[in-house]
């Protein structure tokens, strides 16, 4: 059965393809697509078919969930793409795709991966710190794999390269279970934070 999520309900969800790391962040990624779906939640992800992309998606489609995927077309042309989303965009290069997945979402959710994870989060932390993101961001800290990033976010703060209210732009949480209360409940933000998005 098709799950109905409306516009105002999709999530941007960062992952990443690696089939060789440990397979609980595929079994916590394949789980967050469920739970999104079961939640009423639409995706819009990076649309791989491998590692923790592919969980995901595979999650989201079996509880009948709607899940878009945004494809560069370098990458469709290497057959990375997932053959059985709800949609999948190609786009011309990795630049388009994480705009349209950004600003099509109103929620982004991360799990565990590499550099190019790592770049799409800080690209919208970026964002979120000027007020152009305005959205939760929630950071599913499985294995306590983001205790560096985030020794080294709250180290930031206290060198005073960022206010401490910028603390307040990620939530993290140790399930994907405990995904669609921290969406919900996220600090609420807004442009204001320009304000003090330069530190005096």
């Amino acid at each position: 059965m098709k799950i109905q999520a409306s516009d105002e309900k999709r999530v941007c969800v960062y992952c990443a393809s690696s089939r060789a790391c440990d397979p609980e962040y595929h079994d916590v990624a394949r789980q967050l697509g469920r739970i999104l779906a079961e939640s009423g939640y639409a995706i819009i992800y990076g649309g791989g078919a491998a590692g923790s992309m592919g969980a995901l998606a595979d999650g989201a489609v079996a509880a009948g969930g709607t899940v878009t995927g945004v494809l560069p077309r370098f990458m469709m042309e290497l057959e990375w793409g997932h053959p059985e989303l709800t949609e999948l965009r190609i786009v011309e290069d990795m630049r388009i795709r994480k705009h349209m997945m950004l600003s099509e979402s109103r929620g982004l959710v991360t799990l565990p991966g590499g550099s190019g994870t790592f770049e799409e989060l800080f690209e919208a932390l970026t964002l979120k710190r000027l007020g152009l993101y305005t959205h939760p961001i929630v950071l599913v800290n499985t294995r306590d794999y983001f205790a560096p990033l985030l020794r080294l976010l709250e180290h930031a703060v206290e060198q005073r390269f960022m206010d401490e209210r910028h603390l307040q732009m990620w939530q993290v949480v140790t399930s994907p279970e405990q995904v669609p209360d921290a969406l919900a409940n996220a600090p609420a933000w807004s442009a204001a934070a320009r304000e003090f998005a330069a530190v005096r």
